[in-house]
């Protein structure tokens, strides 16, 4: 069932989302070479639990996946790209490095995820993560009431297509509110004008993710880590985003990140 959150509702969700952005800045902020993804899921439930919040991903055990997650955020590197579990490894110059992060905060989620280079950055990595913010803020503009479902995967899959980036359709965005995954799966390419029409106080997670010479995937031993299929370097952005009656609202904008589109 997919349910329209009031206005009030909806401000409770922009708290966990004001959370969520800080988490991820302060993680994007620490995340550098000789740095152990181990201490960057150590500060990220530090935080969690000084704030009193309280993590979707701990315990979250879909039909894909081994056991149980058992860790606060997801830490993909290179070529994994989404559900990477954070595990012994040292950062190192040009890791591209995705971060993917959903809390509680007092019964309302957010959901949000970044892509940083680690160090020194090479221009293809580079090309390649700003067309997966190009491409979410592109998402975002199509969120508008009276809208359809299609023109959001539409936006997302035009900028693909303009960069000549590869789609994957397994995975993609998702209603959000009460709980991490809603009713309601968002496609990273589409047709617009197709799909059900997007009302005010409709929530979502838009998340385009590509690779860049893929759209096919495999997963790791454990079940959870996923790569691209040709062990191409990949990139995420991820924003909890309302449908308001003013046109598009972003939850989980970080402060010090620049909106391509308002």
């Amino acid at each position: 069932m997919i349910e329209l959150k009031t206005p009030a509702e909806i401000e409770r969700m922009h708290e966990a989302g004001r959370f969520v952005a800080h988490v991820l800045t302060e993680l994007g902020e620490r995340a550098a070479v000789g740095v152990n993804l181990l201490d960057l899921e150590q500060h990220a439930r530090d935080l969690i639990r000084e704030h009193g919040a309280e993590s979707c991903y701990w315990d979250y055990a879909p039909s894909f996946g081994r056991g149980p997650f058992r860790n606060v955020v997801c830490l993909s590197v290179n070529d994994a790209v989404l559900h990477g579990l954070p595990h012994d490894y040292v950062l190192r110059d040009g890791d591209v490095l995705k971060m993917d992060l959903a809390v509680m905060v007092d019964g309302w989620a957010a959901d949000s995820a970044r892509t940083v280079i680690v160090g020194t950055p090479r221009e293809d990595d580079r090309r390649l993560v700003a067309a997966s913010e190009e491409a979410l803020e592109a998402a975002i503009a199509a969120a508008q009431p009276g809208g359809k479902l299609g023109d959001i995967s539409a936006a997302i899959g035009a900028v693909a297509a303009r960069h000549g980036y590869p789609v994957n359709l397994e995975f993609g965005g998702h209603g959000i509110g009460r709980t991490m995954h809603e009713d309601l799966h968002v496609p990273n390419d589409g047709r617009p004008g197709r799909g059900m029409r997007l009302k005010p106080g409709l929530t979502l997670a838009l998340e385009p993710w590509f690779a860049r010479t893929t759209g096919k995937i495999v997963f790791d031993p454990d079940g959870w880590t996923i790569r691209s299929a040709d062990g191409s370097r990949t990139t995420h952005s991820e924003h909890t985003v309302a449908v308001t009656e003013d046109g598009p609202r972003v939850l989980t904008r970080r402060e010090n990140e620049l909106a391509a589109v308002s």
